[in-house]
């Protein structure tokens, strides 16, 4: 199993060495495919999605120079025969999840049916998630939001917490849900190190997940390769314990 975790996308020449690495080979003889689902349940998804494929998004993945790049949109699979979408998943050589909101992607993920599909491809396919599409990997993990979007899936719990801000306090919502479980820690993405606020932000929301959770900011990665968990960073990241 090879993925690669990432707050930012192939932010730097370390995370792009790390997925050549995994690949096995140069992006440039890569296949591709591109999961656009997480950014629906906010406001501008679509146009963020374009971007995304585009290559005009602050966090670079599609425009890293694949050999060829396809749209694989999850809530489309179960009206589509299984066996086309499977092959097609299947011949890729890396399978690109971008961000947004977790818990819809963790829905999507279980009822497309790539849920599934995942141990077994990534024998072969590497996974790369960026935000959400990291966050989503895990058994258990937790999401904050200002104003939690109403299709944001299967919640297992939801609690408000007080956190800091340049302007003052504000209460937001931790969201609690299940992951693909491919990973037995959690992920806190973008975490702004230089910004003590933030790191305490970051830890007490750690403190409420019963897992070892990762805050990074985003010049860091984490790969899990067959289990084996290794940090990839040129900023900084600190490790929560449950």
């Amino acid at each position: 199993m090879k993925l690669l975790l990432t707050s930012s996308g192939i932010s730097n020449r370390s995370i792009a060495d790390v997925l050549v690495g995994l690949l096995g080979k140069p992006i440039a003889e890569c296949s591709a495919l591109f999961v656009p689902t997480a950014i629906y349940p906010f406001s501008g998804g679509p146009d963020n999605a374009y971007r995304a494929i585009s290559g005009s998004a602050t966090s670079p993945l599609c425009d890293v120079g694949w050999k060829s790049l396809g749209i694989l949109e999850l809530t489309a699979l179960p009206s589509i025969d299984t066996d086309v979408w499977v092959a097609t998943v299947q011949e890729t050589d890396a399978l690109l999840v971008w961000g947004g909101d977790p818990v819809y992607l963790s829905y999507w993920l279980k009822h497309s049916g790539l849920g599934d599909l995942l141990p077994s491809l990534l024998a072969k396919t590497v996974y790369v998630g960026v935000s959400a599409g990291a966050i989503a990997m895990a058994s258990l993990f937790g999401e904050v939001y200002r104003a939690v979007p109403q299709c944001s899936g299967e919640r297992l719990s939801a609690e408000e917490m007080v956190f800091g801000t340049p302007d003052g306090e504000t209460t937001m919502t931790l969201v609690m849900a299940n992951g693909a479980g491919l990973v037995d820690f959690a992920i806190i993405p973008h975490v702004e190190f230089d910004d003590q606020q933030d790191v305490a932000n970051a830890e007490k929301w750690a403190g409420r997940l019963p897992v070892p959770t990762y805050a990074i900011d985003d010049a860091t990665a984490i790969t899990v390769i067959d289990g084996a968990v290794e940090v990839v960073s040129e900023g900084k990241w600190k490790l929560f314990n449950s």
